[in-house]
């Protein structure tokens, strides 16, 4: 999720744990402690472009940092004054929830987290909400925020707002899970109605509240795309793309294995100009997009130039619509 829901998502972990023992201190440390995982970010600079794939949501994102990152801090967090009266056991729980929360969150997006890691690299993703979703979000904001200027710390009504808030966005995230069981339904009666077989489907919301969704099939040879919107209830349009496994034939191993990892299996391959161009659906479903007569399934690619040797260069870009 975007920096402010995560943000969102530790002040009010760090409401709920510490606010009654240090007021809205909780909040503000609940918040820095939420955004630690995703300072992986940093690091990007220092590799390369196929090494990139792998650093986000990774090792910082995995439950074992959590486990260590939180015994840490909480050590640390008794030698500082606002929290060194506070028991240990209460700020190791802080440091894990507000740590743990951020992972689990970001699992429920499309572009997966490395949560095993490092006993496996697998990428963990429910796909059932868009990154950024002000439904979720708002809740969090609102109850926090009244509980830490409506009461004193001391007041024992002081974490009712925040309870409704981290009540009202969970019961959202469930919600979300049945309402993507429901849109892959639709999608496969679709998919049935035009005779159109598949033996592997992804559905992900884009935009906000859960309402626009993408649909991509997968059969042997092609990728079936469409949108639905359960507002409209339109009848679902797919465009077909063919996957192009051969167009991979002789590239660097280690590069097709990357690439393909990172899109769960959701891609297509095309060739542009002495170039091969992966798109990759589970991490990134912007719709169809056209440039004359060439079409592309979504927005984002990665451009694979053959050199000698063996050797190749690889670079991202963007296919912007007619």
């Amino acid at each position: 999720m975007d920096s402010i829901t995560q943000a969102a998502l530790g002040a009010a972990i760090g409401e709920a744990t510490l606010g009654r023992k240090i007021g809205g201190k909780g909040a503000i440390i609940g918040a820095i402690v939420a955004t630690i995982p995703d300072l992986d970010v940093l690091l990007t600079p220092f590799f390369s472009t196929l090494e990139k794939i792998s650093i986000h949501r990774g090792y910082s994102h995995s439950v074992l940092f959590c486990l260590l990152a939180a015994t840490l801090f909480a050590f640390m967090m008794t030698k500082v004054k606002w929290t060194k009266h506070i028991r240990y056991r209460r700020l190791w729980m802080f440091n894990f929830l507000a740590l743990f929360t951020h992972i689990l969150l970001d699992a429920f997006t499309t572009y997966g987290t490395q949560l095993l890691l490092p006993f496996a690299d697998w990428r963990v993703s429910f796909d059932s909400v868009n990154i950024i979703d002000p439904v979720y979000t708002i809740p969090l904001l609102v109850g926090a925020g009244l509980s830490i200027y409506l009461y004193p710390k001391e007041d024992l009504k002081r974490g009712f707002p925040n309870q409704i808030g981290l009540l009202i966005s969970t019961l959202y995230l469930m919600f979300t899970l049945a309402n993507k069981q429901h849109v892959q339904n639709i999608f496969a009666d679709n998919l049935q109605s035009k005779n159109m077989p598949y033996y592997k489907m992804l559905t992900v919301p884009v935009k906000m509240g859960n309402l626009n969704w993408y649909g991509v099939a997968k059969d042997a040879t092609h990728l079936r795309i469409g949108s639905y919107s359960i507002i409209d209830q339109n009848e679902v349009e797919f465009h077909s793309f063919p996957i192009n496994d051969h167009l991979l034939v002789g590239l660097d191993t280690e590069l097709v294995d990357r690439l393909k990892w990172f899109a769960k299996g959701y891609y297509t391959v095309a060739e542009h100009d002495g170039r091969i161009r992966v798109y990759n659906m589970q991490c990134d479903m912007q719709g169809v997009r056209t440039f004359g007569n060439y079409k592309a399934p979504t927005a984002f690619y990665y451009e694979i130039t053959p050199k000698e040797n063996g050797e190749y260069e690889l670079a991202v870009g963007m296919q912007v619509a007619d």
